[in-house]
């Protein structure tokens, strides 16, 4: 197995990929009034020219008075938002790429440093920010039937702009997330509950209303975490029948990818088995997976696939992953920031002109 398993293409219903990797979703706050702007556009159409095979945006916020801490964070509504990310994925498929938004609601969050607040409280399945800290209101049954309108019409957005699949944000401690924690959904109704089985039942009818919005073709991933921002230790499911309770109904719901977020994605899930989150996804689920964490990817990385043993044992366990078809795509983050150019330079072999990572990225739309 060498590095050309990652340019072998990639197809599930409507979707159609020229290889598995995958920009994935990085905040950038570049959109003011979350109004996605040319440049935007053209840092997105930069990796398309540079063979990224699917470009996941950066989480883009659904319409909800306080779905954002952030001014700066894009929109997926009103008439000046929608029409920024028309000209993006007009920008993305002129340079040959596929894209699929991300659609988000932060849920309860912290304010911004800079003190900006929405025109609305911070809402969440119970109001807690975090185990046992307030710091927004609860969801009545109507703020939940809105919320999930909400990313029904984002999504049936998406499809109408040209996007080529649309990704649900349920990871990270954010709202969706909010809903399968349970130091975060006390909630005693319906929504709630002892189980994360149970706990599910947000993600469900919205994830139904999503699929309803856009047809039975139209791919439909979901970026799920264990982690969380306010717990990196934090495990929804312990054990494999656990996760099986938890995601099974998330895909008879819609859910075509699973898209499984680590902070290291060689880490094994479970004790006895190596397979790692997306491993499982794919495994008990039988969908399609994406693999994402720490694949901070350098010069070594064709070595790796030639498999020189002086090469990074996290590389090494990416190579034999993929050869055993663990998932099907693999999501790079940082390196695109510094790199657009970085998935062709893969491919052709170029390893001696990699730009890796640097902290300077994160301040432009290079």
């Amino acid at each position: 197995m060498n590095a050309q398993l990652l340019f072998q293409p990639f197809r599930l219903k409507s979707l159609a990929l020229k290889n598995r990797i995958v920009m994935a979703p990085m905040t950038r706050s570049f959109s003011p009034g979350g109004v996605p702007t040319s440049a935007v556009a053209d840092y997105y159409a930069r990796r398309s020219e540079g063979e990224v095979g699917l470009i996941v945006s950066e989480g883009t916020v659904v319409n909800r008075p306080a779905s954002s801490n952030d001014p700066n964070i894009p929109h997926f509504y009103g008439e000046k938002s929608l029409g920024g990310w028309k000209a993006v994925i007009e920008k993305v498929h002129a340079a040959g790429g596929v894209m699929a938004p991300q659609l988000w609601h932060m849920g309860v969050v912290a304010p911004k440093n800079s003190g900006w607040l929405p025109p609305a409280q911070f809402e969440g399945p119970s109001g807690y920010v975090a185990p046992g800290k307030i710091g927004g209101i609860a969801m009545t049954d109507r703020d939940i039937a809105e919320t999930i309108r909400a990313f029904a019409q984002a999504a049936s957005d998406a499809k109408a702009l040209g996007f080529d699949a649309v990704e649900i944000h349920g990871a990270h401690g954010y709202l969706i997330d909010q809903f399968f924690w349970h130091p975060t959904n006390q909630r005693t109704d319906r929504y709630g509950g002892q189980t994360l089985s149970e706990r599910s039942r947000f993600a469900e009818e919205l994830i139904r209303a999503v699929r309803h919005a856009v047809g039975p073709e139209f791919v439909i991933s979901l970026r799920v975490s264990q982690w969380k921002q306010q717990d990196y230790a934090a495990k929804l499911a312990t054990t494999p029948q656990e996760m099986e309770a938890w995601l099974l109904p998330l895909a008879a719901a819609g859910v075509d990818i699973f898209h499984c977020s680590q902070r290291r994605f060689w880490d094994a899930e479970f004790s006895g088995s190596d397979l790692n989150f997306a491993g499982w996804a794919k495994k008990l689920t039988g969908k399609a997976s994406i693999t994402v964490g720490s694949i901070g990817l350098s010069g070594d990385f064709l070595a790796a696939f030639r498999g020189d043993g002086s090469v990074p044992s996290s590389l090494d366990e990416l190579r034999r992953r993929l050869d055993r078809g663990d998932f099907d795509l693999v999501a790079v983050g940082r390196v695109l920031l510094s790199d657009a150019e970085w998935t062709r330079k893969i491919h052709e072999g170029r390893s001696s002109e990699l730009i890796g990572f640097s902290k300077e990225a994160l301040a432009t739309l290079a």
